[in-house]
């Protein structure tokens, strides 16, 4: 009964799993899933976006990344940066407004919620009368003004967000000032924009949508001009000088208005529909940047022809003679100009247009000639064509890291030079400390090269495998090409492109070998493809194979789809990585498997239908293995075929319940002698054992290359180890030439062994472990010096990780020693499994193998090697987040990626060594603005408690009289009268000593007090006294 017992707790392993383990997700990398507000701050040089799920990010220099979250999950609809200070507002679908503030926390700057507020109307109002359309931080970053449907803008207090009723401007105050016969109270309806005058803060422009525009004084509370637009308004702009703003509006014009105090009512100067006559989108945003050689650049989002055009997402762009039309492949969300921000200048001297579409990011160059994209360093599109696959290499050697940025440079010859503009904040993060790549695969045909070191994850280098085979499209053909007469002038920009050509083009697998160079990538239709780097372009033919994996069986038809034609005679390809040996298996299923031993120069492949092994040095087919169970029809209908049979998976249904009934009555019998046992193993669930007739049984799911021992104990020979759907492990012995005889002789393969799971469960992983109980090194490793020869003294031991169990083999002879029931004690299954390095965060000596193990439910374990005792389990995917499971890839050293939308990859790690996060600071930069500064007279504070900060109100109530003390000082400090009275009350004691003594002390905090008492009355007194 002993080895029943639970084990008992040892304090000591505790504590090391303490020293090794720790589960944070650190960082999203990617772009932004559904994006719906953009904002800037010219002052901090920070861009925010949010999403329609209520996150909100904040972006910078490279590796300063901001994130967080409304606790409502409600759509963004606008973000608003207070002028000159380290805060914005964010206002939602639900009407709520919410104040975030960057604050320093141990070193390191945090985004935190400070308050939230809804403004609410009279009893019995309609929601439209508090409904917030339009929102305008003030320069005195005192208020907020809030312009709302009904027409009326209220007025909220910064920064507690509370309505100042007095200074409310209702339609009915606006058209007092207004002649009756131009205007109605209708004309007063829906605040469209909101506008401060650039030259004078005590004017502000009011634009409603039925195109009245007034210019209102915050002082006289009245308004000092009106002008009445004959169109829907839906953006306004003012120019630099304050002396013309542009107004756009919904039949695709914009038009410019002069402001002056003589005229009440004025005309507009010009009115100008730039994609007319005929009827156009609106123009729902504008800009008009004055530069140094008089040519303004008027830029706008919208305006295009609307029964040819009406379709496209455009801004344009027009200076002097020059105009293009930005051509986006997705909506565009908002856009903004990076300009010059000094007030004392006299330009505006724009530099970048940052436009926020749907599905990516694109800056323009608007300095450089011909306007050109500025390659950004994060917020990639990574789903510009659909992932399919992904796979990380760590540790990449410095000589190939360089190969494969030269040629990404290549790549990108027709990007700007320009530096990336948004560059507020510093990162303070460590460097990485080695280079690490992430391959994604994409449905297109293309497989991407990320550097995935540090936060942002930078595109390197594109692979394209479309030039090996004959499609529709050719890939020569250049999408931005115009003709000179084109009208309108529309150029495509972006990369977001989510059309394949061809479905079956899509990659599947992929593997690179970090110290050969060599990649090996395979695809939808039975392609594998092996290739090597080379730094030039080159022209060459791609030698063909194909592998025949159903071995001319009878009775076998397949009905999927075709294989993709191959181009004839040699193809270009450019620097980078070069195919040369394509291997087409037949019929062309979906590869599903993939391994790759550059030191032996072999390639293993495999589909639904079997797995064969490729010589990429003779270009000879090894071997294949048919996998084909007799009932396996549905491997032969391929994965864009509908059609299957209802009759046999009903037939399987009910076999399956009839099991399970039967094993039911069999437990309720043994349950009464189970229940009286104590202190025994947890519970195991009876786990039924699958038919053999069950689909898909033949589905290659793993290879594995090992130098080990399979025929005996003495000699060791190279191996390939495949795992099918069914539960069975094929095991064949290889025969390598050695080098100087590689060319000459063929490698011989054997099947030495095959293995029957008992539950027939799909098997996942294969791994040896040699005679130290470490899993054998990758190729070519030991050769470069990064790990220990394996020990080929002891005996070697094979681990196969089913989706229900883990088990250990005794090699050569394939004993079962040890193994752990995953499904019957935990209820989960194993989606995906790879070794791990995890050290110590004390002590640089220590670190150990385990296996990360990612289950059905979207936990992760690990467990020990070679005992398999499980360590530790942390909750990561939800378990209904089927797609972000089946994404998930493991690094060698214990962090992870996987998809929490098309467009996001979240980052995780498992080890307090490995820990790849965000870390950067925000300073105040010097206020250099001349706008009017005015003192806040309002002190009073309630407590609040802020989302996340686990303050008691009393914490808050101190915090909060904390803020008005700072704001009381800085009050003070800048009062010369208050200053002269302080400085004569410390030089009054000055010849008697050098040390304020006690009494001295409190006279000078009695005389401050009184000097408070005077300046913000008796409340204040105690909380800046503090």
């Amino acid at each position: 009964m002993r080895r029943f017992l639970r084990p008992g707790h040892d304090p000591v392993r505790e504590r090391l799993k303490r020293d090794l383990f720790q589960f944070n997700k650190t960082v999203e990398h990617g772009f932004p899933h559904q994006p719906s507000a953009l904002g800037y701050s010219p002052f901090l040089r920070l861009m925010a976006i949010g999403t329609r799920s209520g996150a909100i990010k904040l972006y910078g220099a490279p590796g300063v990344e901001f994130m967080g979250l409304h606790e409502e999950n409600n759509t963004v609809m606008q973000i608003h940066f207070i002028p000159d200070q380290c805060q914005l507002v964010t206002l939602l679908d639900d009407n709520s407004l919410h104040l975030w503030s960057l604050k320093q926390q141990g070193g390191a700057s945090e985004l935190r919620e400070e308050h939230r507020f809804t403004l609410k109307g009279p009893p019995g109002s309609p929601p439209s009368a508090t409904q917030v359309t339009a929102v305008l931080p003030h320069s005195s970053r005192e208020v907020l003004y809030l312009g709302t449907e009904s027409g009326s803008i209220f007025v909220a207090e910064l920064p507690w967000l509370r309505v100042l009723e007095g200074r409310t401007i209702s339609p009915e105050a606006v058209l007092q000032r207004i002649p009756e016969d131009n205007c109605n109270r209708r004309s007063c309806e829906l605040v469209e924009a909101l506008q401060e005058h650039p030259k004078n803060p005590d004017q502000i422009l009011i634009g409603y949508s039925r195109g009245l525009i007034v210019l209102w004084d915050l002082q006289s509370n009245q308004a000092t001009q009106h002008f009445l637009g004959s169109q829907q308004l839906e953006n306004l702009y003012w120019q630099r000088d304050g002396s013309k703003f542009i107004s756009c509006h919904y039949d695709g014009s914009y038009t410019q208005w002069p402001v002056s105090s003589d005229n009440k009512q004025s005309e507009p100067l010009e009115n100008t529909v730039p994609y007319g006559p005929f009827p156009c989108k609106a123009i729902s945003k504008i800009y008009w940047q004055t530069t140094k050689n008089g040519l303004p650049y008027i830029i706008f989002q919208g305006g295009m022809p609307r029964a040819s055009y009406g379709d496209r997402h455009s801004i344009s762009v027009i200076h002097g003679s020059q105009q293009t039309a930005f051509d986006f492949t997705s909506r565009v969300i908002d856009f903004f100009i990076i300009f010059s921000s000094d007030p004392a200048a006299e330009f505006d001297d724009p530099s970048a247009l940052v436009a926020l579409a749907e599905e990516e990011l694109v800056v323009i160059d608007l300095k450089s000639a011909g306007w050109p994209a500025v390659h950004p360093p994060y917020l990639a599109s990574l789903h510009c064509s659909a992932i399919t696959c992904s796979h990380h290499v760590s540790n990449i050697p410095l000589k190939l890291w360089e190969r494969i940025i030269s040629a990404g440079s290549k790549q990108n010859m027709h990007y700007s030079s320009m530096p990336w503009p948004i560059d507020g904040g510093t990162n303070i993060a460590p460097d990485p400390p080695q280079r690490d790549l992430l391959l994604t695969g994409h449905e297109d045909g293309t497989v991407r090269f990320w550097d995935a070191s540090g936060v942002c994850l930078h595109l390197l280098y594109k692979l394209s495998t479309v030039r090996v085979f004959l499609t529709d499209a050719d890939p020569n053909d250049n999408m931005n090409t115009l003709g000179e007469d084109e009208w309108p002038p529309l150029r495509k920009v972006g990369t977001f492109d989510p059309y394949s050509d061809d479905p079956r083009l899509g990659i599947q697998k992929i593997y690179l070998c970090k110290y050969s160079g060599y990649l090996a990538v395979a695809g939808t239709a039975g392609q594998v493809l092996v290739m090597e780097l080379n730094d030039e372009d080159a022209e060459h033919v791609v030698d063909h194979a194909e592998a025949d994996l159903l071995q001319d069986q009878e009775g076998y038809r397949w009905k999927g789809h075709e294989k993709l034609k191959t181009r004839d005679g040699p193809v270009r390809f450019e620097a980078g990585f070069q195919p040369f040996v394509l291997v087409q298996c037949q019929p062309p299923a979906v590869v599903t498997s993939l391994a790759l031993h550059s030191e032996w120069k072999l390639v293993a492949f495999g589909t639904s239908h079997g797995f064969g092994l490729f010589d990429h040095q003779q270009k000879r087919l090894v071997f294949v293995k048919c996998t084909l169970h007799p009932s396996d029809q549905l491997a032969l209908e391929g994965p864009l075929s509908r059609v299957k049979s209802l009759k046999k998976s009903l037939r399987q249904s009910f076999r399956r319940i009839r099991r399970s009934r039967v094993s039911s009555r069999k437990r309720r019998g043994a349950a009464g002698n189970a229940s009286e046992e104590m202190e025994l193993a947890p519970v195991q669930r009876k786990i039924e054992a699958r038919s053999a007739e069950d689909s898909f049984t033949g589905f290659v799911r793993t290879l594995y290359f090992a130098d080990t021992f399979l025929r005996d104990s003495s000699r060791h020979c190279p191996s390939l180890w495949a795992g099918t759907n069914g539960g069975t492990v094929y095991a064949f012995c290889l025969r390598v030439p050695p080098a100087e005889r590689r060319m000459d002789e063929p490698v011989r393969a054997e099947q030495a062994k095959e293995i029957q799971l008992m539950h027939r469960a799909p098997v996942v992983g294969i791994l040896v472990l040699d005679g130290r109980s470490t899993p054998l090194p990758e190729p070519l490793e030991v050769a470069h010096d990064l790990s220990k020869s394996p020990d080929m003294q002891g005996s070697h031991q094979l681990l196969v990780v089913s989706e229900e169990q883990f088990k250990v083999f005794t090699l050569p002879k394939v004993s079962s020693k040890l193994k752990l029931k995953l499904t019957a004690l935990e209820g989960c299954r194993v989606r995906k499994v790879t070794v791990a390095n995890f050290g110590s965060c004390k002590t640089d000596d220590y670190s150990e193998n385990d296996l990360a193990v990612l289950t059905n439910l979207g936990d992760i374990q690990i467990i020990s090697l070679p005992f398999l005792k499980l360590q530790i389990r942390y909750p990561c995917i939800r378990k209904e987040d089927v797609s972000g499971i089946a994404s998930c890839v493991f690094t060698k050293y214990g962090q992870g990626f996987y998809l929490i939308s098309p467009s996001e990859f979240e980052r995780f790690s498992l080890s307090t060594k490995w820990l790849v996060e965000p870390r950067c600071i925000v300073d105040m930069p010097e206020v250099t603005s001349n706008n009017h500064m005015h003192n806040k007279s309002g002190t009073e504070n309630a407590a609040r408690k802020s989302r996340g900060s686990g303050k008691s109100p009393g914490d808050c109530e101190e915090e909060d009289e904390g803020k008005s003390g700072r704001l009381m000082e800085h009050a003070l400090l800048n009062d010369e009268k208050v200053l002269k009275e302080i400085q004569s009350t410390l030089e009054g004691g000055r010849g008697r000593d050098h040390i304020p003594t006690a009494p001295r002390s409190r006279t000078l905090s009695i005389r401050i007090q009184e000097l408070c008492r005077k300046k913000f009355g008796k409340k204040s007194v105690r909380t800046w006294t503090k």
